[in-house]
């Protein structure tokens, strides 16, 4: 297995983040990244590489321009405001809601981020932008190594990228790795992708890109909306729109979901990645449906892991795998190898 680890992960290290009405340490901490690669120094399975440079046009193909250039911007716009917020992450504070207009970028900065932005607990800060840039890169070099009969391969990164949209971020999420590897894949060639998120909070963004799309099957499998984040998107009957119906699967499930019932939510979604004709595979490979994780309420076990990876497996399709959330920072390491160990045997 090729994996394609981010060099520049550790730029991006939030130090607060707004959560359950206080602000607490960042749950999404560069420990996380290194925990899954001592992992696969003791476990080795394929070898480590890093990206080559990111292909802009392919971002651009999936996000906005005026969204990569806030990005890129923003913190130079953050610091010229007072040298002393080089000291303090961004994190926004006003959003357009109900009746208010996104049509119109302002000049103020804090109403700039909240334009861009859906939540209080992404912060963004100095190295955020190249952490995120590299992400990209090795999701879209994975996803053309796949293209070229690598036959399986992982993005390796952080920050984590299924809730990022084509012009907003939030859920510790900037740029959509998987939908970058998604469209990397169809580029190369592949008529119809899947891309399945196994992560325990719904890919939103990744379905907001693709939700009028047929090209790209989407299905997820998540903690129900109703009580979980991202809360305002990821109900069943969310089934795409236009040329895109029917291509959207969302697959909710209760708190305290166990193993037994989650793989049976993993089995109709590959079903329908057949039905749907998918000829390449992207896995928002998410962890925090494991029973130990501190803001997620599923009750994996790390041994169900290996299963996962084997289900995977079996729909027989080059895939590329990308890293998405997972908090329990000591056993994200087991929980990712194991999935990618289960794939290969």
């Amino acid at each position: 297995m090729l994996i394609f680890h981010n060099p520049n992960h550790h730029l991006h290290a939030g130090r607060q983040e707004m959560f359950r009405g206080r602000l607490v340490p960042c749950h999404e901490t560069p420990a996380r990244l290194d925990h899954v690669l001592d992992e696969l120094r003791r476990r080795p399975l394929g070898p480590l590489r890093e990206p080559g440079a990111v292909d802009l046009d392919l971002v651009r193909c999936i996000h906005s321009p005026h969204y990569l250039d806030f990005l890129a911007q923003a913190w130079s716009d953050w610091v010229a405001l007072d040298p002393a917020n080089s000291e303090v992450d961004i994190l926004p504070s006003v959003w357009p809601g109900h009746g208010l207009r996104r049509d119109v970028a302002p000049t103020n900065f804090s109403a700039r981020v909240g334009l861009y932005s859906f939540d209080a607990g992404t912060p963004l800060g100095a190295g955020t932008w190249e952490a995120a840039l590299a992400g990209a890169a090795c999701a879209i070099d994975a996803a053309r190594a796949v293209a070229a009969g690598a036959g399986v391969a992982m993005a390796l990164t952080r920050p984590p990228g299924h809730h990022a949209g084509a012009d907003f971020f939030g859920g510790y999420c900037f740029l959509n790795n998987s939908a970058l590897a998604a469209q990397a894949l169809r580029d190369a060639g592949a008529d119809r992708v899947a891309v399945v998120d196994v992560d325990y909070h719904h890919g939103n963004g990744t379905q907001s890109i693709f939700y009028e799309r047929d090209d790209v099957f989407t299905a997820s499998i998540h903690g129900d909306p109703t009580t979980e984040y991202p809360f305002y998107l990821g109900y069943a009957d969310e089934l795409g729109r236009g040329r895109g119906e029917g291509c959207n699967l969302n697959l909710p499930l209760p708190s305290g979901t166990g193993f037994a019932s989650w793989q049976q939510a993993l089995l109709r979604a590959l079903a329908e990645v057949r039905r749907h004709g998918a000829e390449a595979l992207v896995v928002s490979l998410g962890v925090d449906t494991f029973e130990g994780d501190p803001i997620s309420r599923f009750t994996l076990r790390s041994g169900d892991f290996v299963q996962i990876g084997r289900m995977l497996a079996s729909a027989g399709l080059p895939t590329v795998f990308v890293m998405e959330g997972g908090y329990a920072v000591a056993e994200v390491g087991v929980n990712v190898v194991n999935v990618l160990d289960g794939f290969l045997t």
